[in-house]
């Protein structure tokens, strides 16, 4: 490990070699548009900052501000490397590259600002969690496996019993014949059948016995 700590990387060398041409060449371009002393110096220290701050973001995640904010400050470094290259008369430098020199430091503040506090691109916004749980559903368990059981079969309704007729009593031909002559009477001297109680009243015997008799009479 020490070994390799030793050894010169030649990327790193190469790093250094090309971040001090671009600082120097920021100072002059700077120190060209009337930024004189340590202001001149504060110049490519805004805009290594601003790709800085635009390539970190870019690592996160990449979206258009990162790389809009990459682009302008590569594009400042580059057109200072240039522009120094013999290009541009560093004596009599124009009215717009002094404007845009005198406005950097406002907007390489603004593109760190939106880098560093914009939210991250792969950030989704954390779900509210809910006040309560939600109840799990009841479910009703119902058992298949059983075999179920013989029905009993219903029981069988004992018939109602059965009235024994009520005996007629046996009325004498004598009697028959004493009712029909009062029933015959009856009706000369009304002109109208005998009715049932009529004849149970004039025989004076027990009703079922004067029923019977008036059923053989076939009365009402």
């Amino acid at each position: 490990m020490n070994r390799a700590l030793r050894r010169p990387d030649a990327v790193l060398v190469q790093a250094v070699i090309a971040g001090a041409l671009s600082f120097a060449h920021l100072h002059d371009l700077a120190a060209a548009a009337g930024q004189s002393g340590w202001k001149a110096w504060a110049y490519p220290v805004s805009v290594d900052l601003l790709l800085v701050a635009a390539w970190r973001r870019l690592r996160i995640g990449r979206d258009g501000a990162s790389w809009t904010w990459f682009a302008i400050a590569l594009a400042a470094s580059l057109g200072a490397n240039v522009a120094t290259a013999g290009l541009l008369d560093l004596d009599h430098v124009p009215a717009w590259l002094r404007i845009l020199v005198a406005g950097w430091p406002a907007l390489a503040f603004l593109g760190g600002t939106l880098l560093v506090h914009a939210p991250r691109p792969d950030a989704s916004p954390e779900d509210p969690a809910p006040d309560r749980e939600p109840a799990a559903p009841e479910v009703e368990m119902h058992r298949t496996d059983t075999t179920p059981g013989p029905v009993p079969a219903p029981a069988e309704l004992a018939p109602a019993p059965v009235k024994p007729p009520t005996p007629v009593p046996a009325v004498p031909a004598a009697l028959v014949d004493h009712a029909r002559s009062i029933a015959d009477a009856y009706r000369k001297s009304t002109g109208e059948p005998i009715t049932a109680d009529a004849l149970t009243a004039q025989l004076g015997l027990p009703a079922p016995t004067c029923q019977a008799i008036a059923a053989q009479l076939e009365l009402i």
